[in-house]
């Protein structure tokens, strides 16, 4: 035994294992790999040049047909695809190489961006062939979605994976931010079809970065899924990889379908700020254009710094979605109440941030609770619940707001998204702490005595 007065020195291990046990605990840890850092490249690359060709979209379609109907056609048919087609893109993701799936839809994704801006720079762009490549956008991101989440996934260990949905977070705001200044400025400068060519060289560099890519170890990807598929009877490879079984799975598991009720009430009652917020700013408030966009810069600001205490988390649940999504729900209540403009800036920033935390983790579960080769048809089924609750919220919330007017929309749909999940989550302990007892048979001991004689 050592009378040393000083303190033992680390061992080498120790010394080693501090650093990395700090970055654990870092919203950055998942750039620590060196093909996670070039896939956060390629995605802000890819949305900034997304965002830039949607901000010049909406206005060559009111140039071309005069109509504001006419624009929310056009989206809607680029969404529509993904309603009834993301299951059959989910199986595909599935069932195909994995990087090579995302490679193939990046360049298809680029080759409808160069189309199109061939027809606007030779202006033969109408609404009919405008309605095509808008559905083939659509239908082609029914694969291009899963296929991109999941290769993400795959370059950093389960553990990374909060971290990466949070920089993914981040890289998709600053690539909107981005995409949005280079809109004006490319327009300006070399016209409208140049904003299209720059996204079809946006989606080519990531296509050209996919190859290169390299799964990190622990990742969660499809190694059991490749496996599975490898060493079962070549007749039943068919069948292990069909669209009802994703169905299947996905509707027999409560934690995916508590989530998927968790997402759905909060986006229909609730997210739709660019709605809601913009009435109330403009109506109550009695504010402008101006103040509306300081609302807007806000929620962008809680936003990214929700995406940065998002990927602090290492495990997410279920119930940490669901009570964060109920806090948003308070608070939006809360915002529903303001007398003034300050008063619901203030409101407006937790608000941003618990529900971008939220989101975090509701997607790192969705990612990681299937089996691996299940993941591509879960996605899938997402996908289309998704865009239910995309084409319904709005028309919902609006008849709300008819009713009720703004206020009372933020405030009664916030308390319906909180007095919801609550007691669901309440429903749920309750069902977790009821003792199990099993019913004694003539002859048996009961069932207390067969449990404690089994122990």
């Amino acid at each position: 035994m050592s009378s040393s007065p000083h303190p033992a020195l680390p061992s080498p291990a120790h010394i080693a294992a501090a650093p990395r046990s700090r970055a654990s605990r870092s919203p950055w840890r998942a750039l620590r790999h060196r093909s996670m850092r070039w896939w956060s490249l390629a995605n802000f690359v890819s949305n900034a040049g997304t965002w830039m060709q949607l901000t010049v979209q909406n206005l060559l379609v009111l140039q071309i047909t005069g109509s504001a109907a006419a624009t929310g056609l056009s989206m809607s048919v680029q969404a529509a695809p993904a309603l009834f087609m993301s299951l059959v893109g989910g199986a595909a993701v599935d069932r195909w190489p994995r990087k090579v799936t995302a490679a193939v839809s990046q360049a298809l994704l680029g080759a409808v961006a160069f189309v199109t801006a061939l027809l606007v720079a030779l202006d033969r762009l109408d609404m009919t062939s405008l309605m095509i490549l808008a559905a083939v956008t659509g239908l082609v991101a029914t694969v291009d979605g899963p296929a991109c989440a999941l290769l993400g996934n795959d370059l950093v260990p389960v553990e990374d994976l909060p971290s990466a949905i949070g920089v993914g977070a981040l890289v998709h705001n600053a690539g909107r931010l981005t995409g949005a200044a280079l809109a004006g400025v490319t327009v300006g400068f070399l016209g409208t079809a140049a904003a299209y060519a720059g996204n079809g060289l946006s989606f080519l560099f990531v296509a050209a970065v996919i190859p290169f890519l390299r799964p990190a170890p622990g990742a969660p990807g499809r190694g059991e899924g490749a496996a599975r598929l490898a060493t079962a009877p070549r007749r039943d490879r068919g069948q292990d990889m069909t669209v009802r079984q994703g169905l299947a799975f996905f509707a027999r598991r409560p934690r995916l379908l508590a989530l998927a009720g968790i997402t759905g009430i909060s986006a229909v009652f609730g997210r739709n700020y660019q709605l809601t917020l913009a009435v109330l700013v403009t109506g109550p408030l009695a504010g402008g254009a101006a103040s509306f966009g300081t609302v807007s810069t806000v929620l962008a600001v809680g936003g990214m710094l929700g995406a940065v205490l998002g990927a602090r988390l290492h495990r997410p649940s279920v119930w940490l979605v669901g009570m964060l999504a109920a806090a948003g729900g308070l608070l939006q209540a809360i915002a529903g109440l303001s007398p003034s403009l300050a008063v619901l800036l203030v409101m407006v920033l937790p608000m941003a941030v618990v529900e971008s935390v939220s989101d975090t983790a509701g997607t790192a579960v969705l990612q990681t609770d299937p089996p691996a080769h299940l993941r591509g048809r879960v996605l899938g089924v997402w996908g289309s619940i998704g865009t239910v609750w995309g084409l319904g919220g709005p028309p919902a919330l609006g008849l709300l707001m008819e009713w009720a007017g703004a206020r009372g929309a933020l405030v009664a749909g916030g308390l319906l998204i909180a007095g919801t999940i609550g007691a669901g989550l309440l429903l749920r302990d309750r069902r977790a702490t009821t003792p199990v007892t099993l019913r004694p048979q003539e002859g048996d001991l009961t069932g207390r005595e067969s449990l404690s004689t089994a122990a």
